[in-house]
């Protein structure tokens, strides 16, 4: 009589049973057979631990920026500020009947914010107390914060660009391929479906994450450091040509505004992916560097 063995995994279980005859082996598998539970190792180490780094400095950055905003709500394009002639401004403003409302101006164009932008709390202030840190209204401090936070941004961001470089990490993870150039549409309407990963496809960053990655890399952390460092009255006299090359003093300020808010969208939907593709399992991953990938039908072969 013929032998055959079966393996079933499940989880970090393996079964194995002996079967005595070929013949007696079912045509296919049953319905309610769980499907098979692949392990990888997704994330080293340094990648772990820069990202939560990143996660921890983003989070004081956008929050004390706020603050430090808050002190002059308003955005202009040049040296000098105009206050006639603002970008954006938010601030408290007095209706005819005499209540206090929030209005955010943006190119002109008045907005009714009340409540969120301009006067919340029955204070006025451009963005509400529970969005600015250390404090409701604590400029000094959070200048203090703001600048150590973002130091710790770009030693952050240049170790990770060394380890990425030494290892491949780029070239290997994140540069897109070929075969990525020409699957982008199908990728979009993965994403347009809310259509997740399955088996092999989920080892792999997709082609729109290695877009998003790069241009975050390579192109918003960069200005945002660069913008940053034009306001600093001590970089404007050492290297005035960075400030003229932006455009000036507040365009480097505006500049910055906007890399924060693309800074913003891209965490928003960077946790909308991560709770969309299995929040526990990527947030493990993240942890212990170990992910999860089930499946479909694999339990059964020989």
């Amino acid at each position: 009589m013929a032998s055959l063995i079966r393996r079933e995994s499940s989880g970090s279980v393996v079964r194995s049973c002996s079967v005595t005859s070929v013949m007696e082996q079912p045509s296919s598998p049953p319905l309610n057979a769980a499907p098979a539970v692949e392990t990888v190792y997704r994330h080293t180490v340094p990648a772990r631990i820069s990202h939560w780094l990143n996660a921890a400095c983003l989070f004081v950055l956008i929050m004390s920026g706020l603050q430090i905003f808050n002190a002059h709500p308003a955005l202009y394009w040049g040296d000098r500020s105009d206050r006639d002639k603002p970008l954006l401004s938010i601030r408290p403003m007095r209706a005819d009947n005499g209540e206090i409302r929030g209005v955010t101006t943006v190119l002109g164009y008045r907005f009714d914010t009340t409540g969120v932008l301009g006067y919340s709390d029955g204070r006025g202030r451009a963005f509400p107390a529970w969005s600015t840190i250390p404090g409701p209204q604590w400029l000094a401090m959070g200048r203090r914060w703001h600048l150590f936070f973002a130091w710790v941004f770009v030693v952050n961001g240049l170790l990770f660009m060394a380890y990425s470089l030494f290892t491949r990490h780029f070239t290997r993870d994140l540069w897109p391929t070929k075969r990525d150039v020409r699957n982008v549409g199908r990728a979009v309407k993965d994403h347009l479906v809310l259509r997740r990963p399955k088996g092999d496809e989920a080892k792999h960053y997709n082609v729109l994450q290695k877009l998003a990655y790069l241009a975050v890399i390579f192109g918003l952390a960069p200005l945002i450091v660069l913008t940053g460092l034009a306001m600093s009255p001590m970089v404007d006299a050492a290297f005035p040509w960075l400030v003229t090359s932006l455009g000036g003093r507040q365009a480097a300020r505006t500049l910055h505004f906007l890399a924060c808010f693309s800074f913003v969208a891209f965490i928003m939907i960077h946790v909308f992916q991560v709770v969309l593709t299995g929040f526990a399992n990527n947030i493990r991953s993240m942890v212990t560097g170990w992910f999860e990938i089930k499946r479909e039908g694999a339990a059964h072969e020989s």
